[in-house]
């Protein structure tokens, strides 16, 4: 399966026929950003409980894992953390570098001739000066998204950052464990139902996919980072609003082999895992908010959705 094959509203490719290569950063450990964190530990189960996920996607077997102390981002990287780290290093990122990024049509801000094309699938467009200071195109800009997720990264963009920041990506494993809240073997990182007692838990599409967005739970694109309650563990958004990235390749029949320990994912492959869901995602096409579920994109893939947060060791 290839990138196109995906469901679109995912993830959607970069169209690029290359990688475009990252710059150096320098570490800079002591850098004024702070990340609020909290320290997690433990054993639980990991994949998907209610057999309701993609066979493609590898969400079983159900495995146990055992994770090591970590410390994981109460929420997503946010616009203002990486303006920090741009302005300390000068860094360009993939999009910058490349030109253009994957907007969702309903969102986008730019001319007609910005507008280079979709991307497999008519609701993603190809716009030229999307990117992370102008996330809906050049006619947008992030100033008053600073306490929202970045996005718009790479994959190479967010292991950058954390290179600087003296941080690391979560692993797979690290992440779910995370986005669970202790809530082990339950749909969504607050129990099993999608709105208990009528309450919207998270930021994702209401309405008619990929036509209409009602916007009933407050948002119709990226929301700020604790614009809905925290998990069990503290931590935010692990449902909807922007698809993050692992450190893992991504294979679908990993969680076969996968080890009982701190497991890391494959050794290499050709795609990066992505977790936790976006603001694009609905029942009816990509119900990928469930906290069990997996979805992935080359290293080089850059959207309007895709975001990271990070964990220190």
């Amino acid at each position: 399966m290839t990138n196109r094959d995906l469901p679109s509203c995912c993830v959607p490719s970069s169209g690029a026929d290359e990688p475009t290569r990252s710059p150096e950063v320098r570490q800079s450990i002591q850098a004024d950003v702070v990340h609020e964190e909290c320290v997690l530990s433990g054993i639980f189960q990991m994949g998907d409980a209610f057999r309701e996920g993609r066979k493609d996607d590898g969400e079983g077997p159900l495995h146990r894992v055992n994770i090591s102390s970590f410390a994981i981002d109460l929420v997503c990287v946010t616009v203002q953390q990486f303006a920090a780290f741009v302005e300390d290093t000068g860094f360009v990122t993939t999009a910058e570098r490349r030109g253009s990024s994957a907007v969702f049509h309903l969102a986008v801000a730019a001319r007609s001739d910005d507008v280079l094309g979709d991307l497999g699938m008519p609701w993603w467009l190809d716009v030229c000066g999307a990117d992370w200071r102008h996330p809906f195109g050049p006619l947008s800009d992030s100033e008053a998204l600073l306490d929202h997720p970045v996005v718009h990264v790479s994959h190479d963009d967010a292991r950058a950052y954390c290179f600087w920041a003296g941080r690391a990506l979560p692993t797979e494993a690290e992440w779910e464990f995370a986005a669970r809240g202790g809530l082990d073997g339950r749909r969504y990182a607050w129990g099993d139902e999608l709105h208990p007692s009528g309450e919207h838990r998270a930021n994702i599409w209401q309405g008619v996919f990929p036509t209409f967005n009602s916007g009933e739970d407050g948002f119709r694109a990226t929301a700020p980072v604790k614009a809905f309650p925290p998990n069990g563990h503290g931590i935010y958004q692990t449902a909807g609003n922007v698809w993050e990235w692992c450190a893992d390749w991504f294979d679908p029949g990993y969680y076969t082999v996968s080890p009982t320990q701190d497991p890391a994912g494959p050794a290499d492959g050709a795609e990066r895992v992505l977790r936790g869901g976006s603001y694009l995602c609905h029942a009816s096409y990509c119900d990928r908010y469930r906290v069990s579920a997996r979805s992935r994109n080359t290293p080089d893939a850059t959207a309007g959705n895709i975001g990271f947060r990070t964990v220190r060791r």
